[in-house]
């Protein structure tokens, strides 16, 4: 990793002297992990934790979430620096000493590290408050993985008043180890959920001829669906239309009398994400009519997409460049995955990123959400680095903005 040339101790150095302390507790979260909404003792752990700080005003915006503020000893803006804490339904199957103690519930997405590294950060920032110019809130948010979200719940309850810019990481598994992904605009899609109820007239298999067959109807509905995205959207566009769910029948002689099918919309452009549904009811109407058939069609918003802004994401590359070398930089490619940061961002400009965090001679490679995903640790470093890095840019007094 790069250092600068100081007479004072720079984030990477800070960062290296709290390796195994971070390491620990991102153990001690993924031997411990709690489900959305649920998160009551890792916001205890964090909360006691921060509390040993120091210099910390800590409060709880939520059941299952903490913000601690840091007053610098100079006037300027805030900086909010967001992790999230939550876990997932998976049973683990990793053979590591720190595997979760929980059955059926595992850090599988690297929640675990974003609020080590968050702690680690603000266990730093905490020891050097002469840095800052302004103030600096660490958000330790519940329930990002199910949707409405624990971050609009924070958001509701006044995190962001006053916030002047907000700037959040994950822990990347397509992404090497050293290195760190940044992107100017959309980054994430906005993942909407669809339902769709079609009923038909069930009845004996042998005689079909008396049914109006629903799994046919469902059938064809999930092939011309997927013409929307092939030739309903243009190219140059971004969007996925997945159907995951396909429920129907209960015997092999019973043509059902319904079927169900429950998928996912991904977009990144406002207006294609209100077009896609009117184009699906188009097609829906249609075949249901031409069998016979009728339906019931529901749509389920979910996180608006994550679009980073020009100015502080710009500032950000010159942070990842400073702080960890040029080469660590790099161009990430957007992910039709969802994340709540969103809401932050609906409040003030921010910026997310991506830090590598999968190494392949060590057998970390399983993708998020995987029951064998795993995060290297060494990442962990630089993430405490960037964080830190990050506020001493953003808050470094008016000479510097």
């Amino acid at each position: 990793m790069a250092t600068e040339t100081s007479a004072e101790p720079t984030p990477v150095q800070l960062a290296a002297s709290l390796r195994d302390t971070v390491v620990g507790w991102r153990r001690h979260l993924h031997m411990h992990p709690e489900l959305s909404f649920h998160e009551e003792q890792t916001a205890q752990f964090v909360y006691d934790t921060l509390a040993g700080f120091g210099e910390l005003v800590l409060t709880r915006p939520t059941k299952t979430s903490v913000v601690a503020r840091l007053a610098g000893l100079h006037p300027g803006p805030v900086l909010a620096l967001r992790a999230d804490m939550d876990a997932l339904p998976i049973l683990e199957k990793n053979d590591v000493e720190y595997a979760s103690r929980t059955p059926g519930v595992m850090h599988a997405c690297g929640h675990d590290g974003h609020t080590a590294m968050l702690l680690g950060a603000a266990k730093i920032l905490a020891a050097h408050r002469e840095w800052l110019h302004g103030e600096v809130r660490f958000f330790f948010q519940h329930a990002e993985e199910v949707f409405p979200g624990g971050a609009q719940q924070m958001v509701d309850a006044g995190v962001m008043d006053g916030v002047d810019i907000v700037i959040g990481a994950h822990l990347w598994a397509p992404l090497a180890t050293g290195k760190v992904g940044v992107r100017t605009g959309a980054l994430m899609a906005s993942p909407d959920v669809f339902r769709l109820l079609v009923k038909g007239a069930g009845g004996h298999a042998a005689a079909p001829q008396e049914t109006v067959d629903s799994i046919a109807v469902a059938a064809q509905i999930v092939t011309n669906l997927q013409h929307i995205v092939s030739r309903n959207v243009d190219p140059i566009d971004n969007a996925v239309l997945s159907v995951t769910k396909f429920i129907a029948g209960t015997a092999d002689n019973v043509i059902p009398e319904r079927a169900e099918l429950v998928g996912t919309i991904r977009t990144f452009d406002v207006a294609l994400r209100d077009r896609i549904p009117r184009l699906m009811e188009r097609i829906v109407a249609g075949i249901t009519r031409a069998h016979g058939a009728s339906y019931e069609l529901t749509f389920d918003r979910g996180y608006r997409p994550v679009v980073n802004d020009e100015q502080v994401t710009e500032r950000l590359r010159r942070v990842v460049t400073r702080t960890l070398g040029a080469d660590a930089l790099v161009e990430t490619r957007p992910s039709m995955g969802g994340e709540d940061f969103s809401a932050f961002q609906q409040r003030a400009p921010g910026s997310f990123f991506f830090i590598g965090a999968r190494n392949e001679a060590r057998g970390i490679r399983y993708p998020h959400h995987h029951e064998r995903f795993n995060v290297d640790e060494e990442a962990l470093e630089r993430g405490v680095a960037l964080f830190v890095a990050a506020t001493r840019d953003y808050l470094s007094g008016p000479a510097a903005r």
